[in-house]
């Protein structure tokens, strides 16, 4: 059964695809190619998913779009603050307006458009487009979700600095100024921006967006991985909405996490990952959950002094070599007897969001990798009708080290998550003092929540969540 199971995950990661599909176009609607091959001036009516969205004044909002296609910029959309605040990332529109242009940019003028929202929900996966910066074809992508990988910080003016408020320097800090910046990559220099007025995902804009703050904590040389959308201003010009440290390659030996997940069971494994959270250490043994930008790895049990396993904050890189198990269709590293080093090396990887995947095939795909759960119903988890429960089957009691169990719904279904009391947050802090734990104690059924955790499996998805708040 071990052989058997190791060889359907490896072949479900081969083949699966990245992203839960689309819906199917509705009567009249363009695909993408024929809105591509749509006249300027021309009426087109598309169907998309709010990707993110850049601004809303005066009753027009300027939002990105995507379907399995391609990717839409909706330039100044009239809607009401309420439509607005309902188009959360993945939410299905139907518009009909013009297509123009402007400095090269492709995008649908929502001045006078029609538009309505659908039932449906789509996050489209960042493609790759780090070789293709120098590439011809690179316009075929715009307005698309794009990533962009091991990126140098370059001087972006004649003063050496990382980073500028505004195109030409003329902005300054504590305004809505957007940011300028350059990196290189393959010996050429690209600009990219963080526009002050794009929305993250949860709806925060702004000098307080995680994106902005890492742009001005720049320093030249630094190596970044990015993603945003491929804007076009007489080129293009990059719409960055994450920037983090980049990942390391590989050291010499060490499996790709494509190979690691194709290895069978009960083989040896070199891997070197991230520290993303800790679960427990005890009688020297840690375990841990760690990523690289391809997959996530659970190490159980992993051999470690109390002062090693201080030094893996999140973050940290390491190097290990062990045994790959499962458990209950839990794929793990068995640290029991493995051998393993901290590296120089620092990544924190993006949660993926995971709340329309609950329902696909391929969820298994994402396996112990950082996910999100987006605008969740909080389901009765017994008879009795609690919001939560102290252990799997209730016999826990609060004030002990029991692991909260609570159910979640959404689309009609209902998932189960746990807290578990051993992982640690990102301080340091584990058990009933985290503020997840003391969160789920708080929960009411029927309240909406956003969840983030790592995608455990126990005889199908269990998430261990790390962070539970109310619903944006």
């Amino acid at each position: 059964m071990k052989k058997i199971l190791a060889i359907v995950l490896a072949l479900v990661l081969m083949f699966s695809m990245t992203a839960l599909a689309a819906e199917a176009k509705g009567e009249g609607v363009m695909t993408y190619a024929e809105y591509a091959a749509a006249a300027l001036d021309s009426e087109v009516t598309i169907e998309a998913y709010v990707q993110a969205k850049q601004s809303w004044w005066d009753n027009k909002a300027t939002i990105y779009a995507a379907d399995e296609e391609g990717g839409y910029f909706i330039y100044n959309l009239t809607c009401t603050e309420e439509d607005y605040a309902k188009m959360v990332p993945g939410t299905k529109i139907k518009v009909t307006g013009y297509k123009i242009a402007w400095a090269g940019e492709i995008e649908v003028d929502g001045s006078d458009a029609k538009f309505e929202i659908l039932e449906g929900s789509y996050i489209a996966e960042p493609i790759d487009a780090t070789a293709l910066l120098a590439a011809e074809n690179l316009i075929d992508y715009q307005n698309q979700l794009v990533a962009f990988k091991g990126m140098t910080v370059e001087a972006c003016n004649d003063k050496g600095d990382a980073f500028q408020y505004s195109w030409d320097g003329s902005g300054e800090a504590g305004t809505d100024a957007d940011l300028y910046f350059n990196a290189s990559v393959d010996g050429k220099t690209y600009t990219f921006v963080i526009e002050y007025y794009m929305c993250d995902e949860n709806g925060v804009y702004g000098a307080e967006t995680e994106a902005y703050k890492a742009v001005q904590a720049l320093k030249v040389g630094d190596k970044i991985d990015m993603t945003g959308f491929l804007y076009w201003y007489e080129g293009a010009q990059p719409h960055i909405a994450s920037v983090k440290p980049a990942a390391e390659a590989k050291g010499e030996g060490v499996m790709t996490y494509a190979e690691y997940a194709a290895a069978a069971l009960d083989s040896e494994v070199t891997i070197e990952a991230y520290v993303q959270a800790k679960q427990s250490w005890w009688d020297n043994k840690a375990t841990i959950y760690a990523a690289d930008e391809e997959g996530g790895y659970f190490i159980y049990n992993l051999t470690c002094t109390e002062e090693d396993y201080a030094k893996m904050v999140p973050g940290t890189k390491i190097k290990v070599t062990g045994y790959k198990i499962a458990w209950a269709g839990e794929i793990e590293v068995d640290g029991s007897d493995a051998k393993f080093e901290i590296l120089e090396g620092s990544y924190i990887a993006e949660p993926i969001d995971a709340t329309a995947l609950l329902a696909a095939e391929n969820l298994i795909d994402y396996q112990n990798q950082l996910v999100a759960f987006k605008g969740m119903t909080v389901e009765a988890c017994n008879d009795k009708g609690d919001a939560f429960q102290y252990s799997w089957d209730g016999s826990g009691e609060a004030g002990t080290d029991a692991d909260l169990y609570f159910n979640a719904s959404v689309d009609g279904k209902t998932y189960t998550f746990v807290i578990e009391y051993y992982m640690c947050d990102e301080n340091g802090v584990y058990g009933a003092e985290t503020e997840a734990y003391k969160a789920v104690q708080a929960l009411k059924v029927g309240d909406k929540i956003d969840m983030t955790g790592f995608l455990y499996w126990y005889e199908g998805a269990q998430p261990h969540i790390a962070s539970v708040v109310p619903a944006v």
